[in-house]
């Protein structure tokens, strides 16, 4: 029997239909949890292999004999990637790769509609039916402007590890690590094991915030381990470790050659006399995590602050749509397998119409609480700089893709009254370009003194004119093919 005549054998039978958006760690959870159920599942990623970001693997061709060297966690990788694969040749799911959701819409009081755009050049669409969605869409990094961030060298500190992970290439020959978050020390240290000289880690983050948090952060042994090897490895290579610092400056001609950093006071301000200077080809530099939530956006979620509201069972508001992962609140890894596993049997109890017996999850929530709790301390621990926006000299490009410097920013707020981000963004042009303010608002925000928002976009991407005149129109939906 073809792969069609199974889809048309299960669309007779009625066999549920949950479309499962992004292959990270909580969208194969889910994946795994539901169909083995028997919920049919699309899982639809935009990469060409699964695993997200935090199991980014190298291209075949580049024929990496050790790619597990590169990873944390891999056994539990294998488990998910061979679980996904005994499933999509039982029938049971399908994987949709290089596949680009711009849109879940609603079709009548059931059902929902994913509309994507495929192929390389991202222009053909493609449309998902199904009775029931998950967004695990994941998390992007936060970028904060500062001079020289512009300069080629500059990348942040997830592109760098995405460069090493998926690329198998370093960023530089000598390279600072520099922001703050947990994600700097796995990427210092596997840019230091691949062979680039990490000339220092500068953290901005104050080690008595570490103490205030102990007892929270002693909760999760497991973690505090982690930590302490990654500090080991930070040793066996010499990396220097500077907390309460900061990256002022990027210097270069064509591209970097040096930075310059500092340390901070306890008020996060520069201290006067503690500038120096490190020369460096590649500066790799974070500032935490935001979650994507365009996609819930636009179907109406409620979004807490920065993330997707759920439900004890991963629930959003809006029926049929479950969210999981760090969508719904930035957390790592095992708290996204957590959140995806419970989303998973929740969405298999609900769409054969029986309320979820939550004692089959018990375990995954207890890890999910933990968790979350955990996660809390650590990002109060590291959070930005309390003053960084006041290092952005007025020339300082803010909004790379209509090029808005800090100065343009301050002036519509001290002369314009501008005391918003929307009346920032409509005076100054500043979020308008290509990326729609996904980058940069962060950034504004903080240059400007306003409060950052979460912007309420129609599309998650930009769509090509003719497909959105041909949205629902589709002859040939994935459905069908």
């Amino acid at each position: 029997m073809t792969r069609s005549a199974r889809r048309r054998g299960r669309a007779t039978m009625g066999e549920p239909e949950l479309a499962v958006i992004g292959a990270g760690p909580a969208g194969l959870a889910a994946t795994l949890a539901a169909a083995a159920r028997g919920v049919h599942v699309t899982l639809i990623d935009s990469a060409a292999e699964a695993g997200g970001q935090f199991y980014r693997q190298p291209a075949p061709g580049l024929g990496a004999r050790r790619p597990q060297a590169l990873h944390h966690q891999w056994r539990t990788w294998e488990r998910l990637r061979d679980g996904l694969r005994t499933h999509v040749q039982a029938g049971r799911v399908r994987h949709l790769t290089d596949h680009h959701v711009w849109i879940v819409e609603r079709r009548g009081a059931v059902g929902l509609t994913v509309h994507a755009l495929r192929g390389p050049e991202q222009e053909e669409p493609a449309e998902v039916r199904a009775d029931a969605v998950l967004l695990a869409t994941g998390g992007y990094e936060k970028v904060l402007p500062f001079p020289g961030w512009t300069l080629p060298g500059v990348v942040t500190a997830g592109g760098a590890q995405a460069m090493l992970k998926g690329g198998l290439v370093l960023p530089g020959r000598t390279v600072v690590v520099a922001g703050t978050g947990p994600l700097l020390l796995p990427v210092a240290t596997g840019l230091a094991a691949a062979g680039a000289t990490v000339a220092a880690l500068v953290d901005s983050a104050d080690p008595t915030s570490f103490v205030r948090r102990s007892r929270a952060l002693a909760a999760r042994p497991d973690k505090v381990a982690e930590g302490a090897g990654y500090a080991g490895l930070l040793l066996r290579h010499r990396v220097r470790t500077l907390l309460r610092h900061t990256v002022v400056e990027a210097h270069g001609a064509e591209r970097l050659e040096a930075v310059t950093i500092a340390a901070l006071d306890r008020d996060g301000r520069v201290r006067p006399g503690t500038r120096r200077r490190l020369v460096c080809d590649a500066l790799a530099v974070g500032h935490g995590m935001l979650p994507h939530t365009d996609l819930a956006d636009a179907l109406g979620c409620r979004v807490d602050g920065t993330d997707v509201h759920v439900d004890d069972e991963q629930r959003t508001d809006v029926p049929g749509v479950w969210a999981a992962g760090e969508t719904t609140g930035i957390g790592g890894s095992a708290l996204s397998l957590a959140e995806g596993h419970i989303a998973g049997r929740s969405i298999a109890a609900r769409l054969a119409g029986r309320v979820p017996d939550r004692g089959e999850w018990a375990a995954a929530a207890r890890t999910r609480k933990r968790l979350r709790a955990f996660f809390a301390a650590v990002d109060s621990v590291y959070a930005p700089p309390a003053h960084w926006a006041e290092q952005v000299t007025d020339e300082t490009v803010v909004c790379r893709c209509e090029e808005v410097s800090a100065g343009a920013v301050r002036e519509a707020v001290r002369e314009l009254g501008a005391g918003d981000l929307r009346t920032v963004k409509l005076l100054t042009r500043a979020g308008m370009g290509w990326c729609q303010g996904r980058m940069c608002e962060p950034g504004v925000a903080g240059v400007a003194g306003c409060a950052q928002t979460a912007g309420r976009r129609p599309f998650a991407r930009p769509v090509p004119l003719g497909v959105l005149a041909r949205a629902g129109e589709t002859a040939t939906s994935e459905m069908d093919q």
